[in-house]
């Protein structure tokens, strides 16, 4: 059996006392030793929460690295930079990105090949719009942007990722998709990925992510096909992605 994932996902919110506060909350708790849980803060905030969270089974990985190495890239932060630093994951693809900054699976493609390169453990986002959804067109998207990545990765390097299912019509929308759709996407990417890679595809995580909140995340746990979750702002309030991450341990019970 897969092991959940539970992923904290913290965007660009707060301040250096506001994340060390959250980091806090999360050193203290008691978390289940059979679900792996990992946070992803700002950038300018890693060194405070890895600081914090060294003696804690949290692991924690950054929102995005470059596609670069190092050299006269002004701005960017590299993937050796971030290994270096003690990350662990690196989340790659995400839909904000995509949207806001015109990220392309090329692109996204050369970001996860450094990454990789770099002994990170990318988390690959992959998702459809509304206006995709509603045009019946989710799978042909969603297996389109995996298909250009693993052009681009090759089996091996498809093979050392983590996929992330977050349909962008329920990124920070309030609206989440149904545990059947979500259960249903998560089976189209399971039996890509079993043509592609065999057998050993069947021990690949594929996480949802999209307004996973304490309230629905038993049900979408208890779809067979899904192996986490990838938390937004739910992440931010400490007892809630605890919660999160408790019924993730349930589900391995059931």
């Amino acid at each position: 059996m897969r092991r959940k994932l539970v992923a904290g996902n913290w965007k660009a919110n707060g301040l250096m006392a506001d994340a060390r506060a959250l980091a806090q909350s999360l050193a203290s708790a008691l978390w289940h030793d059979e679900v792996d849980v990992a946070v992803f803060p700002p950038f300018v905030h890693l060194s405070a929460t890895l600081d914090t969270l060294r003696a804690s089974p949290v692991a924690v990985g950054a929102q995005d690295s470059s596609e670069f190495p190092a050299g006269a890239y002004t701005g960017e932060v590299t993937a050796e930079m971030l290994a270096d630093l003690g990350c662990g994951f690196v989340l790659i693809g995400h839909s904000e990105r995509r949207t806001l900054l015109r990220e392309d699976d090329r692109l996204i493609g050369r970001k996860l090949s450094k990454a990789l390169a770099c002994g990170l453990k990318p988390i690959l986002c992959v998702g459809e719009t509304a206006e995709e959804r509603d045009q019946s067109r989710a799978e042909e998207v969603v297996l389109g942007q995996l298909n250009s990545i693993w052009k681009h990765l090759g089996a091996d390097g498809l093979s050392r990722l983590t996929i992330a299912y977050e349909p962008v019509w329920a990124i920070g929308t309030g609206r989440s998709a149904s545990p059947q759709e979500a259960d249903e996407v998560h089976h189209w990417i399971r039996n890509w990925l079993v043509q592609r890679l065999g057998l050993p595809a069947r021990n690949l995580r594929i996480i949802y992510g999209g307004s996973v909140n304490r309230t629905n995340a038993a049900q979408l746990f208890a779809c067979k096909n899904i192996d986490g979750a990838l938390v937004g702002g739910a992440s931010l309030k400490p007892d809630e992605f605890y919660e999160i991450h408790l019924h993730a341990a349930a589900s391995r019970l059931r």
